[in-house]
């Protein structure tokens, strides 16, 4: 069994719980010093760390000590006397950079758990792309669930021909992103990709936007304007919220579509435009046909290839590895480190409905990641506090939360193989035993029956 990596950061380490978690598979390594410390971190991708304020720390190591835990390759837990935080530099110094603490006299038990789970929170963050499985296409497309694998197979497929695409999805689910990753598989891929926002041009520009105008055509045309048809020649043509497109740049849009010429405003010269259209839209297109909002006909020149985005309440677990995926974008730019989400801050996330989908979700980890005090984001963080936590919680109850959360994500991660779930955790697979059987998540007395199925779209 391999074993986990644990820095042991003491003045005078414990010979007893040394080796008590060295019987847990952990490799143990014992410094007393900032200087030794920095030399550990750098040798591992990601380890657990055991801080031990207790036991005093050297002279003149003080200063130094924040700047080294800043390291986001290693999960501290803290050691404390009782009393100990009342000192309000430990207390900054374990709310900044520990995920969990500890108070004399330790249970060596409790102690391999809360390493295994900050070790297991700083692995999670840093696998957030690559040893989770989950996929990746074409910038932020990541996602593992059954209808993201869709999505990508439905990308593969349409981008080998070139009929035009429609794209159905609510506000930020990422459609211009996925129309992207058709140009890039399209045999067009070396020609300009041109994106238009039907939606943010005045109803008067529309015109000479898309097909653009001659010196003289109005007042103010000074010069010619190349429109974004043309400008898109030979490439794709993305027209997102198409369903806000005016009724007569209806009319002159399906013109182009059957004749593939347009004419500049002001211009009388027929010009050939060689371009495939993706096109995109929140709007129900069917009733805002049936309502006469949108041409009949434009619609099935429109959709002849459709694809749905889902919305990202019904991604599921895909939740928590964009939330990471985004973390890992943003904290590089950030100047301090942050190593992931508190478990109240996960529960908040798969509570959500998120009405604005992926962009929401980038924009409330981008907000919290300069807005945080803590080495964790918290679900106030992301201005989600009022999702987590509802009923007054303990101590114990976030402990088991955020146990029974590290317990489900690792045997998802190794589709229920008990020891190797335990080894990530740090624990004994007689402890995971307990744990699952204390948290109901297996029957009673029944080693080896697989735990429960997670519902959909829970941490």
């Amino acid at each position: 069994m391999n074993s986990r990596r644990l820095i042991y950061l003491s003045a005078k380490p414990s010979t007893e719980l040394r080796e008590f978690f060295e019987r847990h598979d952990w490799e143990v390594s014992p410094v007393r010093s900032c200087k030794d410390l920095r030399k550990a971190a750098g040798n591992t991708p990601a380890a657990g760390g055991l801080l031990d304020l207790a036991a005093g720390l050297p002279s003149g190591e003080q200063d130094s000590l924040e700047t080294c835990m800043a390291t986001p390759n290693i999960g501290w837990v803290a050691i404390v006397s009782p009393g100990q935080l009342d000192d309000p530099t430990l207390r900054h110094l374990v709310r900044g950079y520990c995920s969990d603490y500890l108070t004399t006299p330790i249970i060596p038990e409790r102690a391999v758990q809360a390493v295994g789970h900050a070790h297991g929170m700083v692995a999670l963050s840093g696998e957030a792309r690559g040893a989770l499985g989950h996929p990746v296409v074409e910038d932020e497309m990541i996602g593992e669930c059954e209808s993201m694998q869709a999505l990508f197979r439905s990308i593969k497929r349409v981008a080998s021909t070139d009929a035009p695409v429609f794209i159905a999805g609510e506000s930020g689910t990422g459609k211009e992103l996925t129309a992207m990753a058709i140009h890039r598989r399209s045999a067009r891929r070396d020609a300009p990709f041109v994106a238009i926002n039907c939606g943010a041009i005045s109803r008067d520009l529309v015109q000479s936007e898309l097909f653009g105008y001659e010196r003289g055509a109005f007042t103010g045309a000074t010069q010619r304007r190349i429109g974004r048809v043309e400008t898109a020649n030979h490439g794709t043509l993305f027209l997102d919220e198409i369903g806000d497109l005016p009724a007569d740049s209806q009319a002159s849009l399906l013109r182009f579509l059957q004749e593939r010429k347009i004419e500049r405003l002001g211009g009388h010269e027929s010009i050939d435009v060689d371009v495939r259209i993706v096109s995109a839209t929140h709007v129900d297109l069917d009733t805002a046909v049936a309502e006469g909002k949108f041409r009949e006909d434009l619609y099935h020149r429109l959709c002849v290839l459709r694809i749905v985005e889902p919305p990202l309440r019904d991604r599921g677990n895909d939740i928590e590895l964009l939330a990471y995926h985004q973390l890992d974008q943003l904290r590089r730019g950030a100047g301090r480190r942050i190593q992931g989400f508190s478990p109240d801050a996960i529960e908040a996330m798969f509570t959500h409905t998120w009405p604005g989908n992926v962009r929401e979700l980038g924009n409330r980890i981008r907000r919290a990641v300069v807005m945080t005090e803590g080495r964790m984001i918290s679900a106030r963080d992301l201005e989600l506090d009022h999702l987590a936590g509802q009923s007054p919680v303990s101590l114990h109850s976030v402990r088991e939360s955020a146990e029974r959360a590290a317990i489900e994500r690792a045997l998802l991660r190794h589709r229920g193989r008990y020891g190797e779930a335990a080894q990530e955790l740090g624990i004994s697979r007689v402890t995971l035993y307990r744990l699952m059987e204390a948290y109901q998540m297996r029957e009673p007395d029944s080693v080896g029956v697989k735990p429960r199925k997670r519902r959909q779209g829970t941490s």
